[in-house]
């Protein structure tokens, strides 16, 4: 892995199970990963709703400039290993 990985950021929010789905899909993975709760973090909320047409559909995945709504985690460990390179 490169020494400067990506920043990569998961926004999500209780009780979503396609968030717990991915977090347990992406926890064996080397990425270092931050997690943001919308519904906690209105920066966060805003942020989820400028890329999924207003609504706040999440898990929504940003690894540095790029943004997935509702990715696999085969899609944000492709994104992310990508951009090692």
């Amino acid at each position: 892995m490169n020494e400067r990985q990506q920043e990569i950021t998961v926004y999500w929010r209780p009780g979503c199970g396609f968030c717990m789905a991915l977090e347990r899909q992406l926890a064996d993975s080397d990425l270092t990963i931050q997690y943001r709760n919308i519904w906690e973090d209105q920066d966060a909320a805003e942020f989820v709703r400028s890329h999924a047409n207003g609504n706040e559909v999440v898990p929504t995945v940003q690894v540095g400039e790029m943004v997935m709504v509702n990715p696999t985690a085969g899609d944000v460990l492709s994104l992310a290993h990508q951009s090692d390179s």
